[in-house]
């Protein structure tokens, strides 16, 4: 009926073939046709761990650009965010993904901006108010002989925890 009162005369690309008729066959062919035709980025159809494995990759540029310090906090901390939420309920390809040090990015977000020739540089913040080392001691190293061993006072250490003497 439709066809005979002319509704499919007036239609965009009568008489074409159909697009991806000599193409392999793809399950997906409407997704990637809708990705392409709407300029999104195919990002949207990664598991979220590898989302956010790409996120903590280019957070160097992404906070590069930014004009202060608190918004840089502010970006790795809303990642961080994201970051624990999926660890808390892992889905999806397992990624080595773990929450970024905002120290670290803050520092080189310093590194690579520009000081004008007029101005100090802005002197650092100190991490650690000790005679210490650095960094921090890996939370493993609480446990065992070997952080006992390896601390200055080890022997007076361990003849106070242990009661066998050994």
């Amino acid at each position: 009926m439709a066809q005979e009162r002319g509704d499919f005369d007036d239609l965009p690309g009568k008489g074409k073939p159909l697009p991806g008729l000599d193409g392999p066959a793809d399950d997906l062919w409407w997704v990637k046709g809708f990705i392409r035709r709407e300029g999104l980025s195919t990002e949207a159809l990664l598991p979220t761990s590898l989302q956010l494995r790409k996120e903590v990759d280019r957070l160097p540029e992404t906070v590069r650009g930014l004009p202060s310090e608190r918004m840089v906090r502010d970006v790795v901390s809303e990642l961080n965010l994201r970051i624990v939420d999926w660890l808390r309920v892992p889905s999806g390809p397992r990624v080595r993904i773990g929450p970024v040090n905002a120290d670290d990015v803050v520092g080189q977000w310093r590194l690579g901006r520009r000081v004008p020739a007029d101005q100090p540089p802005a002197p650092a913040v100190p991490t650690s108010t000790g005679a210490g080392p650095a960094a921090r001691p890996r939370w493993w190293h609480r446990f065992g002989r070997r952080a006992l061993r390896d601390r200055p006072n080890a022997s007076a250490v361990r003849d106070v925890t242990r009661s066998d003497g050994r």
